[in-house]
């Protein structure tokens, strides 16, 4: 009772809400959970000032229409009203518990997804956030998990997945990377391992101080670029994840945007999501070149038109691209879980503009974009021939983004632009009426960026 009586008026008014509502009765011991811990007079007042505004006004910051005032003692009007005014609450819990972790830097950290699928050029635009030297970042860590944990395609069986990527996920975004000890193979001794993948392509794992002196007659399979380091040491590496001040992943495992919402939704974290497309013809084209051997059917049918092109085939094709579609539709339509955590942008544009496009990248995520980070675009985008190797990050950038309309047959650009047609106009690309067209440069296959893309 006494706590009770500490209380803010206007909360002692949700309170009697809320025995109304069984539902709510484990949130609100959270909410009175956080005031006790925190011991912060400050964080009551401005949940209390929040719960304070009009009806008209926590409506209009919900998307809602206001509804009448209800009495001065009485409960709110519907459960939507109630719904929204916890939506508020959490928004203002998320907020105030980042401002506390936050207090004396001068950008609360910042935790940056960029979401992608194979061969949309994430490798490239990963390293904007790579070459910041305040980011830890990680490329690919749910490799691992696809590569021990086995799921079979569609159904629960999809959902589960993603539910252990999502959970994985979180954990590294909280440097907990530990979490990899569990599915990397073989497994590390005494938390060092040397089959960290793709290690060399994170500063953050290859400089000083978790890059130890190099082990003899240790192989170190994903070796740094640079230097020579010895097996990766996860306590280190955790440790300088926590050290640098904003964490950045990428990842091509995770498809499902609302599988993520508990993450943008837990206090501890403060979640940007970047969603990087591709136009699905040219990711068909450079995936039939990465990865020959999968698509060994789709070059003889395109080639000598001898193996017919099996409709499973081009049912896997249409699956990835409504995934794809689905998760942008949603990141759109501005959730209240999402709003201001979400953008989509195209790789055309960002080979086009790529400075421009990582300094909108930055400015969404509320980072500082360095001088390093310009140096390296610049180094990397003007090279005079594209790099050696299929995953180079070093390319003629404003050159090389189209040049699959010149290597991928009409006849298979057709069958994407069928299976892929939903996803292609929401993206902003245009269907190729003929092989002169698909051919002809002057003919832009690409529809101008919506400002609505940013979130």
């Amino acid at each position: 009772m006494e706590l009770r009586r500490t209380l803010p008026q206007d909360f002692r008014e949700l309170l009697h809400c809320l025995k109304m509502r069984s539902k709510y009765a484990v949130l609100l011991v959270f909410v009175v959970g956080l005031v006790i811990i925190e011991k912060e007079n400050n964080f009551i007042s401005r949940v209390s000032d929040k719960l304070k505004q009009s009806p008209q006004a926590l409506a209009e910051a919900n998307g809602t229409e206001a509804s009448p005032a209800p009495a001065e003692n009485g409960s709110l009007a519907s459960l939507r009203e109630l719904d929204a005014a916890f939506s508020q609450l959490r928004s203002r819990l998320r907020n105030v518990t980042l401002q506390l972790a936050g207090d004396g830097d001068p950008t609360p950290r910042r935790h940056v997804l960029l979401m992608a699928t194979t061969r949309t050029g994430s490798s490239f635009v990963g390293e904007f956030f790579n070459q910041q030297g305040s980011i830890f970042y990680l490329f690919e860590p749910l490799w691992h998990i696809e590569r021990t944990v086995t799921f079979e395609p569609g159904g629960a069986n999809a959902v589960g997945s993603a539910l252990v990527y999502r959970d994985v996920l979180k954990q590294l975004l909280l440097c907990d990377l530990y979490i990899l000890e569990s599915f990397i193979s073989p497994a590390p001794e005494g938390h060092l391992t040397p089959f960290m993948f793709r290690r060399g392509s994170s500063r953050s794992l290859c400089e000083e101080p978790v890059c130890t002196p190099s082990a003899k007659k240790v192989f170190e399979k994903y070796h740094c670029k640079n230097r020579r380091c010895g097996p990766l040491n996860i306590t280190l590496a955790t440790e300088a994840c926590q050290r640098k001040q904003h964490i950045a992943l990428k990842t091509v495992r995770i498809r499902q945007l609302e599988f993520l919402q508990p993450l943008v939704e837990d206090p501890r974290l403060d979640v940007r999501i970047i969603q990087l497309v591709r136009d699905p013809r040219a990711v068909l084209a450079s995936r039939m070149v990465a990865f020959s051997g999968k698509y060994e059917t789709w070059k003889k049918w395109a080639s000598e038109g001898e193996a017919p092109l099996r409709e499973e085939e081009v049912q896997r094709l249409r699956g990835n691209c409504e995934s794809i579609r689905l998760s942008a539709e949603l990141g759109l339509r501005r959730p209240g879980w999402l709003r201001g955590r979400y953008m989509l942008v195209r790789y055309e544009d960002v080979a086009r503009a790529p400075l421009q496009k990582a300094e909108e990248m930055y400015r969404f995520a509320g980072l500082p974009l360095t001088p390093q980070v310009e140096e390296w675009i610049g180094k990397n985008t003007q090279a005079p021939r594209d790099g050696s190797g299929v995953y180079s990050t070093r390319k003629n950038s404003s050159e090389q983004f189209e040049k699959w309309r010149f290597s991928i047959p009409f006849k298979l650009a057709q069958v994407v632009q069928d299976a892929c047609a939903p996803a292609m106009r929401l993206f902003g690309y245009k269907l190729a009426s003929s092989p002169a067209a698909l051919a002809n440069r002057s003919f832009s296959l690409l529809e101008e960026a919506q400002p609505s893309w940013v979130t």
